[in-house]
């Protein structure tokens, strides 16, 4: 069975506040048709790079090719009201070089309105996650850390350490373990980039 994770990308596309909204403009022509697309670099489904948060950080061109492909589990994290915390983390067995899919509220919901109330990750949870080595994170959010926090610091210990996919939709996934597979686009010198992500049963 293969799931589809990517949210779809559409002028209805819900971004980020402040963040760019998705435009498409069909340009028909005689012989072939093309379209105009301008995207912000987070929108839908998308991957950090460091540059994100730290101006001379890498690009998304430099992220790891390893990180985008590999053993994944989808954690079961819906009773969490409000946030994720090390406690939450603590009960489920996270290798070294895991993907960790985080499935929440958020997916439960749906992903047509963009909800300021989303559930986020705790510090700790995030250091949780360094901790046992896991090579890349999916979170079911626009962002990993709490709506108007006034900080980087979750997303400076995430990305520092791993890579992020952010706006995953686990809605029709169970919990489990799966292959797999996502890759962003590939935007030289870019902070981030939109991505297409798919989970394959084992």
């Amino acid at each position: 069975m293969i799931y589809d994770i990517s949210l779809e990308l559409s002028r209805t596309t819900k971004a980020y506040p402040n963040n760019p909204t998705i435009k498409i403009k069909s340009i028909p022509g005689t012989s072939s048709n093309i379209s105009e697309i301008t995207i912000g670099s987070h929108s839908g489904t998308h991957v950090d790079s460091l540059r994100h948060i730290d101006n001379k950080g890498d690009t998304v061109e430099k992220l790891s090719l390893d990180s985008f492909y590999g053993k994944a589990k989808v954690l079961d994290l819906t009773l969490c009201k409000e946030c994720i915390t090390a406690d939450d983390l603590m009960k489920f067995e996270i290798e070294r070089g895991d993907i960790i899919l985080l499935k929440t509220q958020n997916s439960l919901r749906d992903f047509k309105e963009f909800y300021p109330d989303f559930i986020y990750l705790t510090e700790d949870a995030a250091r949780h996650l360094v901790d046992r080595g896991v090579k890349t994170l999916g979170v079911d959010s626009l962002s990993v850390q709490k709506f108007h926090s006034g900080n980087q610091v979750v997303h400076t210990i995430i990305i520092n350490s791993m890579t992020l996919f952010e706006g995953i939709d686990l809605s029709k996934v169970p919990v489990g373990e799966y292959t797999f597979a996502g890759l962003p686009l590939k935007l030289k010198g870019c902070d981030g980039a939109p991505a297409r992500a798919i989970l394959v049963s084992r």
